[in-house]
């Protein structure tokens, strides 16, 4: 069986405020690990009204305190945006804290404007260009040899290492570093045949990881009827047109129809831009799921589920839990 896994961005839905959106990640955290998903992931992101985890691992550790065994980690850091001794530091101390439960996946892009980027106080064309440098040289922090500059904590914790991507550059950093790799086609889906071809073509063994390992992002909205998740589902929708039009708002609710919200053109960038969300009923996700398996064999799957409605949102996650049972 297939591994499933979450990515969550704490959103912001509209009419909830950032704390109610961090309690309910802390919930899906819960419910992810008593219905056997194997890891739950935070993204960070900047300046945006509908996500609350800029701060990903300080929200990581307020989910690893409610959780005893899920691996959580991040969805990644993007890693221009901070030096490698912080991250070292941040992500060593929560390796200390729930130990062999910590993952830290990397992202090479801002996860934000670039205005914004500018404030995080680093060079953003420096750090881009030394991304493959700042990966290793965070390895070598987070491991046991003779290191100059002390990651404590950090030292010695070993954190698995994850290269993020929607693009066949981070697949080839992923095979040269030997590092596990998984894929954001859950929002960048032209390249993902391609780039896990070129990952496992060119995948070098590491001290970390012997052969090639796969993971893809999937968006999912599960209901009891395929017409309420298609009606669940018009949030995410939105979010991308707001998105496409500029406009920074907390996570939309849903609404019966996306006709006279979206453009022709909209529409059509929205739609191939999600084009593998899995949206319906168990039967109907379970047949989306077993051709996006095949097509990719890819080692786990990734799943966030853009729902407004907290308790629609657990429910996705529990029937999603029985439809990867039922594959």
């Amino acid at each position: 069986m297939v591994p499933f896994s979450i990515l969550d961005l704490a959103p912001v839905a509209d009419g909830h405020s950032v704390a109610e959106s961090l309690a309910m990640s802390r919930r899906m955290a819960v419910a992810a690990e008593n219905h056997d998903y194997a890891r739950f992931w935070l993204a960070e992101h900047h300046g945006m009204a509908g996500v609350a985890s800029s701060a990903t691992s300080v929200v990581l550790s307020y989910l690893g305190a409610a959780t005893s065994k899920i691996r959580i980690g991040s969805g990644g850091v993007m890693l221009p945006n901070h030096s490698p001794l912080v991250i070292a530091e941040q992500f060593g101390t929560l390796a200390e804290l729930y130990p062999d439960r910590v993952d830290l996946g990397l992202g090479r892009a801002p996860g934000t404007d670039m205005q914004t980027a500018r404030a995080l106080r680093r060079n953003m064309d420096a750090s881009v260009d030394s991304y493959p440098d700042d990966v290793l040289e965070l390895q070598r922090l987070l491991g046991s040899g003779d290191q100059g500059v002390l990651a404590v904590p950090g030292r010695n914790t070993h954190v698995p290492l994850w290269m993020l991507g929607s693009s066949l550059y981070s697949a080839q950093v992923a095979a040269e570093f030997g590092l596990p790799y998984s894929f954001a086609s859950h929002f960048a889906p032209d390249q993902l045949i391609q780039a896990l071809t070129v990952y496992r073509r060119n995948f070098k063994p590491s001290e970390q990881l012997a052969k090639p390992h796969t993971m893809a992002g999937v968006m999912a909205v599960v209901a009891d009827t395929d017409e309420e998740a298609k009606y669940l589902f018009t949030s995410a929708q939105q979010q991308f047109v707001n998105l496409r039009r500029s406009r920074n708002l907390p996570f939309s609710k849903p609404v019966e129809t996306m006709d006279g919200i979206w453009s022709p053109s909209e529409k059509y960038m929205v739609e191939h831009m999600l084009q593998y969300a899995m949206v319906g009923s168990k039967a109907s996700v379970a047949f989306q799921l077993s051709s996006f398996l095949e097509k990719t064999n890819v080692d786990e799957l990734i799943v966030s589920m853009p729902i407004h409605d907290s308790e629609a949102r657990l429910k996705s996650l529990r029937l999603m839990a029985e439809v990867r049972d039922s594959l």
